[in-house]
């Protein structure tokens, strides 16, 4: 049996997510389907993370198990013959041994496109969060490293979510980038919990708004108060770059 590991792109515009659900076409459900017609039989496929509806993945690693002559590297071939346009596999290996897309993950690297223009745009509302009001960039950077270090992120975790351990995280970087009208929330971690990232990226749009001081971000953190932070992003502005193991750089 062998274990091939795939680097998987895709819009999550029309998905209800990475994770296959009752209600809902998802990700996992579309690569398992071409992993059938590409095999002949029902293959699990599992991902590094579940990403929610209608965010998108650049990185995503996903591996599967399977009796096969079709070489590892060529699998993405395969599969991208079957998938539709939206989901692309863009390589496929034979996964080191002990490999598991899930477990074997030490970090993740994790986007936020924000369109700060006065007018919304045509294209783009698929892929950004659009804020009207100017944002303080200066000001985001200083909230940012607030929260960049080992802490208990209580605080930045979705209210009701089903925690079954700690939510103490480590976040390597949050860097703010303004180019143009775009501005960027790059959030590398250990680990993230639910909605993390999101909470993140909402909580410094109102540090850029003025709604927040970058030192209540420091004391909504401290407090482990999710009511102090800011809210919730908008799924279709987050991408999930990329995936981090001891074992392979994914890159490609």
């Amino acid at each position: 049996m062998k274990r091939i590991a795939l680097i998987v792109e895709y819009d999550g515009t029309n998905y209800c997510g990475w994770q296959i659900q009752k209600n809902g076409v998802s990700v996992q459900q579309k690569l398992e389907e071409a992993l059938e017609k590409a095999l002949g039989a029902k293959t699990p496929a599992v991902g590094a993370g579940r990403t929610d509806a209608r965010v998108h993945a650049l990185g995503q690693v996903a591996h599967f198990d399977a009796e096969t002559d079709i070489p590892p590297d060529k699998f993405f071939y395969v599969l991208n013959t079957l998938l539709p346009d939206d989901i692309r596999i863009k390589k496929s290996f034979a996964a080191p041994e002990g490999f598991h897309a899930r477990f074997s993950a030490k970090g993740k690297h994790y986007q936020y496109r924000i369109r700060n223009t006065r007018e919304k745009g045509a294209v783009d509302r698929l892929y950004t969060m659009f804020v009207p009001v100017p944002l303080d960039v200066a000001r985001m950077r200083e909230a940012a490293a607030y929260i960049e270090g080992e802490h208990d992120f209580a605080a930045f975790c979705a209210a009701g979510s089903d925690l079954k351990g700690t939510t103490v995280r480590t976040v390597y970087s949050v860097d703010v980038a303004k180019d143009g009208d775009y501005i960027t929330i790059d959030v590398k971690g250990s680990g993230f919990l639910y909605n993390m990232v999101r909470i993140i990226a909402g909580t410094l749009v109102a540090v850029g708004k003025g709604k927040l001081t970058p030192e209540e971000v420091g004391a909504a953190i401290a407090a482990k108060d999710r009511k102090l932070a800011g809210a919730t992003a908008q799924a279709q502005g987050l991408f999930l770059i990329e995936v981090y193991y001891e074992f392979f750089h994914n890159s490609y």
